[in-house]
């Protein structure tokens, strides 16, 4: 299926579209499991925390704050409120440490937006912490590809649509690329606008899809330059 004379704008995921993400937040809830070891099992700790991430979208939504917030939660309730100050301020650093870790690219990001830029809208859209993706985006050094930067609470199907009204864009012209099925394909395919479905190898438990999808207007990458075989 070829493209080119379909699409203008192209929009790209960030987290583990063009850069590491996920492998941090699993590294760091591996070492709060370890912090906590003494109060319940590493797959309890981990659905514990799991189930307090998910509680608490709503209010904190995406990002490395909310997970900082979580984990300190988590851990004041599976220890009934006796957890160490030291424990606490062992979870701080953690967070800390994500918030400072450096953006790692992915294979073929360069090559991939420098054979798109200037023949098509490029558009970076992603969700999580303002200051931490305004972060990343500047260190990635890969802002002055992008025509537009959306930093979005939520990639629901609505936010999609205030995403195309802001950027005067039909959704038969537009191609969002991603690795998360739930918030990068569906919500885009549900428009009637075409997605590009790039598989990462770690994949948060919210994020996960399992169930097999065929779409005439998805194509499933294995890397991001295989992009430019439809475009």
């Amino acid at each position: 299926m070829r493209l080119q004379n379909k699409i203008t704008t192209l929009a790209f995921d960030a987290d583990d579209t063009l850069w590491v993400n996920e492998p941090y937040f699993q590294e760091a809830e591996q070492q709060f499991v370890h912090l906590l070891q003494d109060y319940q099992t590493a797959e309890q700790l981990s659905s514990e925390l799991y189930q307090t991430e998910v509680k608490n979208l709503p209010l904190y939504g995406f990002g490395i704050k909310g997970f900082i917030l979580c984990m300190i939660e988590t851990a004041q309730r599976v220890s009934h409120h006796q957890v160490s100050p030291q424990i606490i301020a062992n979870i701080l650093d953690l967070g800390h440490a994500l918030l400072q870790r450096p953006v790692e690219l992915l294979a073929g990001v360069h090559q991939t937006l420098d054979a798109l830029h200037g023949k098509y809208d490029l558009i970076l859209a992603t969700k999580g912490d303002l200051l931490d993706q305004q972060r990343k985006i500047k260190n990635s050094a890969l802002g002055d590809y992008f025509h537009h930067i959306e930093i979005m609470s939520d990639k629901q199907t609505v936010d999609y649509e205030h995403l195309l009204r802001r950027l005067s864009c039909k959704p038969e012209q537009f191609l969002m690329v991603g690795n998360s099925m739930k918030s990068d394909i569906l919500p885009v395919l549900a428009l009637d606008a075409h997605a590009g479905y790039i598989p990462y190898s770690v994949t948060w438990s919210h994020e996960q899809h399992d169930t097999p999808l065929q779409h005439e207007k998805l194509i499933t990458l294995q890397t991001l330059p295989d992009l430019l075989h439809y475009l």
